[in-house]
């Protein structure tokens, strides 16, 4: 199952390997028990790795004719598995420090935060036994890390990562030895990539017994200059870049928050005030209103409304609402009004109470028959039976609330109870990454993708058969979780 999803992903995983013969078998075979895309790379080895590697069936092996550094080696992989399709690789070493079966660790940090670029935090590091060139080498290098980016962490030379491929910059000029991974750090940091550290194990073995192409001078040497050179592109690179970035999202969020603004009280309020003293017909009324809220949502969701965050609303089925259903949708951010809107005027939202009272859009929404769910189920269904028969539908956030995480939260079961009395379909609505463009409670918008897909009806005796509201509530959250992780998947290889 992880590895399907690894796939599903676009996850490989890439191991360097220069002179582990005693080790590369077995950290390669317990790594295909964990992920089926392998991806090898020989830095010219001379102790019989290859002939080892060639017995290894099911891995992609990318040979350099002679030993070029862990840097080069990395590179080479890397550039194999962008040509292969894949979004993200996982680097390993082959020495049998690192365990394969902290992979999954790495495909449920890469769910909850995707396109960031992962590093493994070795558990327990102080307390293995190290030379004090190594605990020396990790503290240097952690020093001028977050002198060079202003970001903290623990474990900067750990060889445990999971890279976005596509975001990976300086790749053309990365160093090719040792220090190639601290440099992949900095210009990541520097072009605004999340970076997430990630618990992992780690397998110190005897001296005797350890294979290291560490040379400590020259390497000592390598890394100084290297870190030199860094910290004069950070003030003219990567300080700049990063000022850039900060006025950017506040470009981008003072924009979409004007635009917001002009539309609602230039256009929506006067328009809407204008439906409601000129409209005497009372269901004339409500769809001129739910006609100009619909408009409103298009504005955003499919105009220049959001700078900076590519839409797409996707419905394969071709649903036009025309039929009445119930339309439930999982909650992730603020956003999340404006893409329900936009879907359909035939659609009239049960909403919270801030919507009701909101100085910007609650008078439309007050005299469009949308209600709050805190006046209570008993006292709503008369009024949502009389647009179901006006072929209205009703959506719903089941959640009830916003998720921080962009997860799938509880099912409440009141939707589904007015669906069952009304004897509506169910038309499913998933939304993908919104929390990650404006989180729950945050404050400036962010760069990124919302994508909204409309899934295939689900008819009233289908869902029926799970049993009561609690049961139904229950189905549709699993089913919410499995549709969830495909379209994520599917958009997150892509991105």
């Amino acid at each position: 199952m992880k590895a399907e999803r690894l796939s599903r992903r676009g996850i490989c995983v890439v191991i360097p390997t220069y002179n582990n013969a005693t080790t590369v078998r077995d950290v390669v075979s317990r790594t295909l028990q964990q992920c089926h895309d392998v991806i090898v790379v020989n830095d010219g080895c001379t102790d019989g790795t290859a002939d080892i590697l060639a017995t290894i069936e099911g891995i992609t092996v990318v040979t350099l004719p002679r030993n070029k550094g862990k840097g080069a080696a990395l590179k080479a992989g890397f550039r194999k598995a962008l040509a292969m399709g894949f979004a993200y690789a996982i680097t390993l070493d082959a020495d049998g420090q690192h365990y394969p079966e902290d992979i999954p660790l790495m495909l449920e940090a890469n769910i909850k935060h995707p396109g960031a670029l992962l590093v493994g935090e070795r558990k327990g590091l102080d307390a293995q036994e190290r030379s004090g060139g190594s605990k020396f080498a990790n503290a240097f290098s952690n020093f001028w890390f977050c002198v060079q980016t202003g970001q903290r962490l623990r474990d900067t030379q750990t060889g445990f990562r999971l890279y976005p491929l596509k975001k990976l910059y300086g790749l053309c000029m990365l160093t090719s030895r040792y220090e190639a991974e601290l440099e992949l750090l900095v210009f990541s940091a520097w072009h605004g990539v999340n970076l997430v550290s990630v618990p992992i194990n780690v397998y110190y073995p005897p001296r005797e017994e350890r294979v290291s192409h560490f040379r400590p001078a020259y390497d000592f040497t390598r890394i100084f200059i290297l870190n030199t050179c860094l910290c004069f592109l950070a003030l003219g690179y990567g300080l700049p870049l990063a000022l850039l970035r900060l006025l950017r999202r506040a470009v981008y969020t003072i924009y979409s928050l004007l635009f917001f603004l002009v539309w609602t009280l230039l256009f929506l309020l006067p328009a809407s005030a204008a439906v409601v003293l000129f409209t005497r017909d009372s269901k004339r009324r409500t769809w001129r209103l739910h006609r100009l809220l619909c408009f409103v949502g298009k504005l955003v969701m499919l105009w220049h409304g959001i700078p900076g965050v590519k839409r797409r609303m996707n419905n394969p089925q071709g649903e036009n609402y025309e039929r009445p259903a119930m339309v439930i949708c999982n909650h992730q951010s603020p956003l999340d009004l404006m893409a329900m809107l936009a879907q359909s005027p035939r659609l009239t939202l049960l909403t919270n109470d801030w919507v009701w009272h909101s100085p910007f859009f609650g008078f439309a929404v007050r005299h469009a028959e949308y209600y709050p769910v805190s006046d209570g189920i008993d006292s709503i269904l008369p009024k949502l039976r009389s647009l179901v028969e006006r072929d209205y539908s009703i959506a719903i956030y089941p959640e009830g609330t916003r998720s921080s995480d962009c997860s799938i939260q509880r099912f409440r079961k009141g939707a589904f109870h007015i669906a069952r009395e009304l004897k509506l379909d169910i038309i499913p609505l998933i939304e993908c990454a919104p929390g990650h463009c404006l989180p729950k409670g945050g404050k400036y918008l962010r760069r990124g993708f919302f994508h909204v897909h409309v899934d295939e009806r689900i008819p009233y005796e289908r869902y029926m058969e799970a049993g009561e509201d609690k049961d139904i509530a229950s189905w549709f959250r699993q089913y919410y979780e499995r549709r969830y992780a495909e379209i994520s998947d599917a958009l997150d290889q892509k991105a």
